[in-house]
C-alpha cells in the first residue's frame, strides 16, 4: 500500500537565506517517503495578513505554522506540512505556507516573485490572501501574477526573450482561490445580493480605454482571467475585535471568536477538502510526494542557475528518473513472482513458460502504471530485454536442476545394475537376456519418478549411449545366442537408439516451438499494453486541449459581452490554432499510434531470438492487427 505522511509539525521546504532560495534536504526526504498522490494547497499574500492561521486550520490544528504577533513577517521561504487527506483515502494533503510578500525588510523584491512563481508551480490549489476588499490597491499588490510569463515556461522550445502564450499555462496552472480577510462590506451590487464568486468576477471586470492607467488597471485582471480557469472567492469577517485575542489567536478558544468567522472558516476548509484536486502535470501525470520533492529540487536549481523553470524540461527529467525506477520495479516484480510461483525443476517447459507469460504480463502492467513520457519506448525496450535475459537464466536454471535431479535419481536406480556389470554377472551364457531385463527394470523405475523435468530424456539417452558398448560386449560373449540372433539383436539395438534420438529431437523441436510461442506472446503483450497507454495519453491530451479551448472561448465571450470587440476578435487566431490542434489530435489517432507501435516492434525484433517473420508478424504495419 502507498505510504503516507507522519508529520507532527511543519518544516521549511524552501529556505530563504540572504535572499537566496535553497531546498531543505530534510523536507525533500520526507516527500521522498510519500508514494501517495498529493493534493497541494499553497497560500501567498502580503505579510501579516493571517495566511498561516488558515493553513493551520486546514491541517486540523490551531497552531503549527508560525503566526507571529508583531509587524515582522514570521514565515521565511516556503514551509510544508504533510497530513493525511481528511476526505480522500490514500491521498496526502500538502500545505505550503509562503513568506509574506512585500516585506519592507527585504532588499530584493525579485525574491517575492520567485516565491510566488514556485507556489504556482507546486500547487494544485493556489490561495491568494488579502485584507479588506478586492479593489485596485489589492489587485496592484498582486502584480506578481503579471510576471509569471517571464518566470515560468511551459515548453523548452520557447524563446526565453519572448513572452509565452498563456494558452499553455491553462493546462497546468492550479485552481485559484482568493480569500479576503476582515471583510466589512455588504455583498451587493446595485442593492442586489451577490455571491462571493460574483464579487470576485465583478472585481475582475476590465475597463475600456487606451490610457496607460487603463493598462495598469486591466493587466492583473487579464492575467488572472487568462491563467486561472477555475476561480473561487471566500470572505471572512474579523475573527475578534479584542486586540489581545487577535495577536494570540492560536491560543484563543473558539468560543471567544466571532461565530460568523468560525462558520466562514469551516466552509472554506470544507471546500478545500472537497474540491482541491490532486496535483497533476501535463499529459495527466499524477504527482506523488516523491515526485513533488523532485520537482521542488529541479525548479529551485533552475532559479539558482539563472534560467527559468520550464515545465516541459522538469517533466522530461522527472520521466527519466521515474521510468528508470519503474523499469527496476517491474523487473523486480517479475523476479519475485517467478521465485514464488515456480518450483524447480518444472515438469515441462510449457509449465515454466506459462508462469513466465503471466508474470511478464504483470511486470509490463507495473511498468505502464509507474512510467510516463517514455520517449521512443526506450525504457520499455530495456524492460523487454531485461525480462528476456531473466527468462533465459531461469530456463538454464530449470535445465540444470532437472539434469542434476535426473542424474541423481538415475544413479540410485541403476546402482545395482552397474554393480552387477562390474561383477561380471552378465558375462555368462544367457547373460544378454538377464542384462536386458535388468536394464528395462531401470528404465521403468526411472520413468516412474515424478517431476523429472525438461532434461529427463537427455539424461536417460546419455545413460543408454554409455551402455551401448557394454550391451554389445555382453551380447558377443553370450554363447546361448547364434551369430544370426546376435546380428538381429544388434540391429534392434541400433533401431531403438535411432528411435530414441528421433523422439528426443522431436521433443527439442517442440520445446523450441514453445519458446517461440512464448516470445510471440511477449511480443504481442508488450504492444497491446503500449497501444492502450498511447490511447490513454492521446485521450488525456485531447481532454487538456478541450479544457484550454473552452476556457478561451469563455474569455472571448466575456470580452464581447463587456464591449471589448477588438480584444475578442484578437483571440480568434489563438482559438483557431487550438481547434486545429484538437482536430489533428482526433484525426491523427491511427497513424501516430500505429507508427509508434511499428517503431517499437522494430526494436523488439532485435531482442528476441526468433526472426520477426517466425514470430508471425511482418513488423511494418503489423500494429493494425490490434485495431
Amino acid at each position: 500500500m502507498a505510504s503516507g505522511p507522519k508529520m507532527s509539525a511543519p518544516i521549511c521546504l524552501v529556505e530563504n537565506k540572504n535572499e537566496q532560495l535553497m531546498v531543505n534536504q530534510q523536507a525533500v526526504q520526507i516527500l521522498e517517503e510519500i508514494s501517495q498522490p498529493v493534493v497541494v494547497v499553497a497560500i501567498v499574500g502580503l505579510y501579516r495578513t493571517g495566511k498561516s492561521y488558515l493553513m493551520n486550520r486546514l491541517a486540523g490544528q490551531n497552531c503549527g505554522f508560525p503566526l507571529g504577533s508583531t509587524i515582522q513577517s514570521e514565515t521565511k521561504g516556503i514551509w510544508m506540512w504533510c497530513v493525511p487527506h481528511p476526505t480522500k483515502p490514500n491521498h496526502t494533503l500538502v500545505l505550503l505556507d509562503t513568506e509574506g510578500l512585500g516585506d519592507v525588510e527585504k532588499g530584493d523584491p525579485t525574491n517575492d516573485s520567485w516565491i510566488f512563481a514556485l507556489a504556482v508551480l507546486l500547487s494544485s490549489t493556489f490561495i491568494y490572501n488579502s485584507v479588506g476588499t478586492i479593489n485596485q490597491q489589492a489587485l496592484e499588490q498582486l502584480h506578481y501574477v503579471t510576471e509569471l510569463t517571464k518566470l515560468i515556461r511551459a515548453k523548452s522550445s520557447s524563446n526565453p526573450h519572448e513572452t509565452e502564450d498563456s494558452t499553455e499555462f491553462v493546462s497546468f496552472f492550479p485552481d485559484f482561490v482568493w480569500t479576503v480577510r476582515d471583510f466589512t462590506l455588504a455583498l451587493k451590487i446595485d442593492d442586489h445580493p451577490i455571491t462571493e464568486d460574483q464579487y470576485l468576477d465583478n472585481a475582475l471586470k476590465l475597463i475600456q480605454g487606451n490610457h496607460p492607467s487603463v493598462k495598469i488597471f486591466n493587466q492583473p485582471r487579464e492575467c488572472i482571467r487568462n491563467f486561472f480557469p477555475k476561480r473561487k472567492c471566500f470572505v471572512f469577517v474579523r475573527p475578534t475585535n479584542d486586540l489581545e485575542h487577535l495577536v494570540n489567536i492560536e491560543n484563543v478558544s473558539e468560543g471567544l471568536l466571532d461565530p460568523k468567522f468560525q462558520e466562514q472558516t469551516n466552509i472554506f476548509c470544507s471546500y478545500i477538502y472537497t474540491y482541491a484536486k490532486t496535483k497533476i502535470l501535463r499529459e495527466g501525470i499524477v504527482v506523488t510526494g516523491n515526485r513533488l520533492g523532485a520537482l521542488v529540487v529541479m525548479y529551485v536549481n533552475a532559479i539558482h542557475s539563472g534560467s527559468v523553470p520550464c515545465l516541459e524540461n522538469a517533466v522530461t527529467t522527472l520521466a527519466q528518473r521515474e521510468n528508470s525506477a519503474a523499469l527496476q520495479k517491474a523487473a523486480n516484480h517479475y523476479s519475485e513472482q517467478m521465485a514464488q510461483r515456480v518450483e524447480f525443476p518444472t515438469d515441462t517447459l510449457q509449465e515454466l513458460l506459462e508462469v513466465h507469460t503471466a508474470c511478464e504480463r504483470e511486470a509490463i502492467a507495473v511498468f505502464m502504471e509507474h512510467s510516463f513520457k517514455d520517449e521512443n519506448q526506450e525504457f520499455q525496450k530495456e524492460l523487454v530485454k531485461t525480462i528476456e535475459e531473466k527468462k533465459k537464466n531461469l530456463l538454464l536454471k530449470n535445465e540444470e536442476k532437472s539434469e542434476k535431479y535426473c542424474q541423481d535419481e538415475l544413479n540410485k536406480i541403476s546402482e545395482a545394475l552397474m554393480e552387477n556389470i562390474s561383477a561380471g554377472i552378465f558375462s555368462v551364457t544367457g547373460g544378454h537376456k538377464l542384462y536386458m531385463e535388468a536394464r528395462e527394470k531401470v528404465e521403468q523405475e526411472y520413468w516412474q519418478v515424478p517431476r523429472k523435468g525438461v532434461k529427463a530424456g537427455d539424461v536417460f539417452q546419455r545413460f543408454l549411449q554409455s551402455q551401448a558398448a557394454t550391451e554389445k560386449s555382453i551380447l558377443q560373449t553370450d554363447n546361448a545366442l547364434t551369430e544370426g540372433e546376435k546380428t538381429i539383436a544388434e540391429e534392434r539395438a541400433r533401431k531403438e537408439a535411432a528411435e530414441r534420438e528421433k523422439e528426443l529431437s522431436r521433443q527439442q523441436l517442440q520445446e523450441k516451438q514453445q519458446q517461440m510461442e512464448a516470445e510471440k506472446r511477449s511480443f504481442k503483450e508488450n504492444l497491446e499494453q503500449l497501444k492502450k497507454k498511447l490511447e490513454e495519453e492521446r485521450e488525456e491530451l485531447l481532454k487538456n486541449q478541450n479544457i484550454m479551448l473552452e476556457h478561451h472561448l469563455k474569455i472571448q465571450k466575456d470580452l464581447l459581452e463587456e464591449g471589448f470587440r477588438k480584444k475578442s476578435e484578437e483571440m480568434n487566431a489563438m482559438i483557431n490554432n487550438l481547434q486545429s490542434r484538437i482536430e489533428a489530435t482526433e484525426n491523427d489517432d491511427s497513424p501516430s499510434i500505429a507508427g509508434a507501435l511499428d517503431t517499437f516492434a522494430d526494436g523488439l525484433t532485435t531482442i528476441f531470438s526468433a526472426p520477426a517473420k517466425l514470430l508471425g508478424y511482418a513488423v511494418k504495419g503489423f500494429s493494425w492487427l490490434f485495431r
